[in-house]
């Protein structure tokens, strides 16, 4: 019997994480085109990276949009993963205590928008099934029960407070990156981990803004001493500063802003053309308060904006004067595109106009984004075209994993989050 069970349990993992192994390089995916706005932050924060702390009971709120509206059944359940967010080989019974999966209960169809969708809402993790190890997890929404139906996944993290993480930012030293980048130094103590070999066990990931695809990883001490790691040369936690980011405010479909040189808006048509962006490289820096990149669901006509905000297409355009875009491609990019270099976000040149061309089927909110010149040849050169200053305002997350050498997966053991700026309103620490 105990071997049956045994069998069972390895065939229902293989079965459940089938679907991943396709994703797991590009770990957060979309797979229907019905599905819009997906969320999941920490509750309370839209800009929050979702980070559930065993026994601290805080909650991850997941949100997201079918625009075929009525109602379906959508389940979601945990995928454990390791650093590198390929999924384990391990049953869900060995991380999960409860259900391995859960319905998604509350559900909201859309008033006072001319747009008709459902509002799908979950606060997780919910009591009756939860994580019971730290590490990188994916949440996987499907349909109807069946796991092969997938609809979307997103990253989470689920951490166990083990390191006591301290983190500033330094200006590089540096001549070439003295006035354009940013350095993290950081300080990790491990006194409650029981560490043969800190240098081995011990994983640093440095996010900037929580943007994965430029994170810094497999960061290895500069020092250890004792239970005391350091980091601190001038090639770790090295990021170019950026400028503050591009900014799209579509809180309101009729009092426009600025950014909007023309729309139209009536019950069968909602769309905005934006004014002409520019390459910013050659501007002098100017501080005003942004999301780092990310975005913010917001209204100025409505109570609740989750089921109440209504949707348009957006129009991007972006004019190359100095010819700097020879050889390259263009990309729109920030957290509504999950920085997915692909033929959606794909900027397409106009002869007509002289100007890259993209459209954005966007919910009202006030939105950050930058645009991504990738090199034809080589597309591991990509250069945000903003220009970088030391001054910037970025948020950044140092993630500290710990693996033993008879643990299967990769723990979390320490997150810390600092600003750049301290001088700024809002910004002090």
């Amino acid at each position: 019997m105990a071997s049956q069970l045994k069998i069972y349990k390895i065939i229902y993992t293989a079965f459940l994480l089938l679907p991943m192994v396709a994703s797991a390089q590009n770990a957060e995916k979309v797979y229907r085109d019905n599905i819009q706005t997906i969320q999941l932050f920490a509750y309370g924060n839209q800009q929050g990276l979702p980070v559930y702390t065993i026994e601290a009971n805080n909650k991850l709120e997941l949100d997201f949009d079918d625009m075929e509206g009525g109602y379906k059944s959508y389940y979601y359940t945990y995928v454990l993963c390791d650093y590198n967010w390929q999924p384990l080989n391990l049953s869900t019974f060995d991380f999960i205590k409860g259900f391995t999966q859960n319905r998604i209960t509350t559900y909201r169809y859309s008033n006072l928008a001319f747009t008709k969708y459902t509002h799908y809402q979950a606060l997780l993790p919910d009591q009756t099934s939860y994580p019971i190890k730290s590490g990188n997890y994916l949440l996987k929404v499907f349909l109807d029960g069946d796991t092969s139906k997938v609809v979307f996944t997103k990253k989470m993290l689920v951490l166990e407070q083990k390191a006591i993480v301290q983190a500033s930012m330094v200006q590089p030293f540096t001549a070439d990156y003295f006035y354009t980048h940013q350095r993290i130094k950081i300080n990790v103590n491990i006194k409650d981990i029981n560490s043969f070999s800190a240098a081995q066990q011990i994983k640093l990931v440095v996010l900037q803004n929580n943007r994965w695809e430029n994170a810094q990883k497999n960061i290895t001490p500069t020092f250890v001493r004792g239970n005391l790691l350091e980091y601190n040369t001038e090639n770790v936690g090295l990021f170019p500063g950026g400028k503050e980011w591009r900014w799209l405010d579509i809180r309101s479909f009729r009092m426009t802003s600025d950014r909007i040189e023309s729309g139209l808006f009536n019950k069968d048509q909602q769309e905005f053309y934006l004014k002409t962006d520019f390459n910013r490289e050659g501007e002098q820096y100017m501080y005003f308060p942004d999301y780092n990149g990310m975005y913010n669901i917001c209204t100025y006509e409505s109570i609740n904006p989750l089921w109440q905000a209504d949707y348009a297409t957006i129009h991007f355009f972006f004019s190359d004067k100095l010819n700097q875009l020879n050889n390259k491609d263009l990309y729109l990019a920030g957290q509504f595109t999950n920085f997915e270099l692909n033929d959606q976000w794909k900027m397409k040149y106009n002869d007509n106009s002289n100007k890259y061309e993209c459209s954005a089927y966007l919910k009202q909110g006030y939105y950050n984004y930058t645009y991504i010149a990738v090199d034809k040849k080589d597309p591991s050169i990509r250069m945000d075209l903003e220009g970088n200053n030391f001054d910037t305002e970025n948020t950044y997350t140092v993630l500290v994993y710990y693996k033993s050498f008879t643990d299967r997966n990769d723990r979390l053991i320490g997150v810390s989050t600092i600003n750049s700026r301290r001088d700024r309103a809002g910004f002090g620490f």
